[in-house]
């Protein structure tokens, strides 16, 4: 008998690729293996850390450019909820434009998520049609849905470096708690993806510093893109080596980090990665979620972020979605549906636990 062990994905294997590690959702593995040349595209970035700013920019507008062609615009709005824009001021003077997605037919105050998109921070909008489709959803389900068109640090919507985009996120949750009333809302929850999670993190983070934090319910991050660590790739984050190339490229994800910290002293800020928060940052937070997927690069600092809030006092949960990659959960719907909506009755039994 062979008792040798046997190391999940890269750790074990480290020239496997995403479609052929065993522990992948089959029905994510045939759409991987469906798109031209992804396998080599995940595994070969083409920019690294040390890439130009110039050259992290081009890579960023062509990465937003693919993932646009990737997923095209719904046509069909649900006829349960209704959709609008408004228009606020960012503390910089700039417009920042919120998507407000809420049910036709309401006769009490709702429960509300202000949705921070994903993105690395860097890229995509509140307009991505996939997050628009999310929105949807949670509106269906009794939930207003604020989706926030923060500035990015590259792509269509940039190039703002840090901290741009959390600017935007702070003024919108402070806006939306100051028009609760208006909107008919009740509870206020942070939540967002990837980037969005980082922003949802931070939000709170920097709502607590500057001694607004009541104003927040609580947070659900999911994949919480956090640490920026992409080309040092720290051995106590294990999924940085096991899972490097499964959608997220480390090298790219490096680039795309400097596009959003360019300055060396915000590396370890945590208002910019909030890895690095201390347990005194996180001590008095609301309520939050972590929610990760198995073979994600940054899985393990959304787990790690997990038990510094349970050290810190904090009342927090944490779930893996098994065989499932970054983001895939709300990026792929149509491939695999149960796995969305687990994740959208997570997200919702969450929030109205906030209320309780």
């Amino acid at each position: 008998m062979d008792d040798k062990l046997a190391f999940p994905g890269r750790l074990g294997q480290p020239d496997l690729a995403l479609p052929f590690d065993p522990r992948l959702d089959p029905r994510l593995r045939q759409a991987f293996l469906a798109i031209p040349d992804a396998t080599e595209t995940m595994q070969n970035a083409g920019v690294d850390g040390n890439s130009s700013y110039e050259d992290c920019l081009a890579h960023c507008a062509m990465m937003e450019a693919a993932q646009m062609q990737m997923f095209p615009p719904e046509v069909v709005v649900p006829a349960d909820i209704s959709r609008s824009t408004k228009s606020i001021t960012g503390i910089d003077g700039n417009e920042i434009l919120l998507h407000i997605h809420r049910p036709k037919k309401t006769f009490n105050d709702l429960p509300c998520i202000v949705d921070l998109h994903g993105g690395g921070m860097v890229m995509l909008g509140a307009s991505f049609p996939p997050f628009v489709r999310w929105r949807d959803s949670l509106a269906s389900a009794g939930i207003v849905v604020i989706g926030v068109e923060f500035r990015n640090a590259g792509g269509v919507l940039g190039n703002h470096p840090f901290p741009a985009g959390l600017n935007d996120c702070s003024t919108s949750a402070r806006w939306v708690y100051s028009q609760k009333r208006q909107l008919g809302i009740s509870t206020l929850m942070l939540s967002g993806a990837s980037g969005g999670g980082n922003l949802s993190l931070a939000t709170t983070l920097r709502a607590k510093q500057e001694g607004w934090l009541p104003e927040i319910d609580g947070v659900y991050a999911m994949c919480p893109h956090i640490s920026g660590a992409y080309a040092s790739k720290p051995t106590d984050l294990l999924s940085l080596h096991e899972n490097d190339g499964y959608v997220m490229n480390l090298d790219e994800a490096a680039a795309m980090a400097k596009l959003y910290t360019p300055d060396p002293s915000d590396a370890l800020n945590p208002l910019a990665w909030p890895h690095y928060a201390n347990v005194s940052d996180l001590e008095g937070l609301p309520p939050h979620f972590i929610s990760v997927h198995e073979l994600d690069p940054v899985r393990d600092e959304g787990v790690a972020y997990f038990r510094k809030l349970l050290s810190a006092g904090v009342s927090a949960s944490c779930r893996t979605i098994l065989g499932s990659t970054h983001g895939s959960d709300i990026l792929f719907r149509d491939m695999a549906p149960d796995t969305y909506m687990e994740t959208e009755r997570s997200v919702i039994g969450f929030l109205k636990s906030l209320s309780q």
